[in-house]
């Protein structure tokens, strides 16, 4: 393998506009190593995407398709990245599996918290996610999906962003007014026909969530989908994490909706310290 030339961001990545997802000129820092910057990257798209080809990897670096194509080909020596038997899309590799289950995604957290998800996914019988903030973005870094369920999707891992998902919108409105007032400040990428994308809009709708103590997303970042997150508050009243629930939103709605908000937010105080 060749030196590493520490990477330098091209004026127009120093410029650019900054999206809700972050960007990939903000994702390599002044002084890092390109190439593992740029596989980093991958593994963050092919997450998001689910499956993806080598144009539009090539597209999400801004570089060529066939450097596109080198740094799949060695993640996929490693089996982090595989080739679709069916398609020429890549995505993520069994590798990762393997390497995430020696993660202590919850190590740094009391046991309660983890109880309180346990006990918030009995009694609402739909997916529990905790989240924490990173990057700017939303990250699950524990989830636990109902009995009866038959669906292989799994949010743990996934990075999504803050202004349209109910843990991103907790996570702003405890956040200090100057990390808040700094994150805003990005462009609001909409998702669906719901996605909040006027500034003004989601600062009165952070104001809220600070104020109810819980936060709602209403199809925003999927459609069909709603969830409902808390705050988790660590010893020194400083929130920690973001407990949640999402689930379709034809039984989310009326009544049942209300009912959720009412647990999350006793899951919230339940793994609070």
């Amino acid at each position: 393998m060749s030196d590493e030339v520490p990477n330098q961001p091209s004026a127009e990545n120093r410029t650019g506009s900054v999206s809700a997802m972050t960007a990939p000129s903000e994702r390599m820092a002044r002084g890092s190593i390109q190439s593992v910057d740029r596989a980093a990257i991958v593994l963050e798209f092919l997450a998001s995407e689910g499956a993806s080809t080598v144009s539009a990897v090539g597209q999400e670096l801004d570089v060529h398709k066939s450097t596109a194509f080198r740094i799949l080909n060695t993640l996929a020596d490693h089996g982090l990245v595989e080739q679709r038997s069916d398609s020429s899309e890549y995505q993520l590799g069994h590798g990762l599996v393997r390497l995430a289950q020696t993660v202590p995604t919850t190590a740094s957290f009391s046991p309660q918290v983890h109880q309180a998800c346990v006990w918030l996914a009995g009694e609402c019988l739909e997916t529990v996610t905790l989240n924490v903030t990173e990057s700017g973005e939303s990250v699950t870094i524990d989830q636990i999906l109902p009995a009866s369920s038959v669906v292989g999707r799994s949010w743990l891992g996934r990075r999504t962003p803050l202004h349209c998902t109910s843990p991103g919108k907790v996570s702003l409105g405890f956040q200090p007014s100057s990390i808040r007032e700094q994150l805003l400040r990005r462009t609001l990428k909409r998702f669906t026909a719901s996605t909040i994308t006027d500034r003004k809009t989601l600062a009165s709708e952070i104001t809220t969530t600070a104020q109810r103590g819980y936060a709602l997303s209403l199809e925003e970042f999927e459609a069909g989908l709603t969830s409902v997150a808390a705050p988790v508050f660590g010893a020194d009243g400083v929130m920690i994490a973001q407990i949640g629930v999402a689930g379709p939103s034809y039984r989310l709605g009326g009544e049942a909706l209300e009912m959720t908000i009412a647990l999350v937010q006793e899951a919230g105080r339940r793994a609070s310290v």
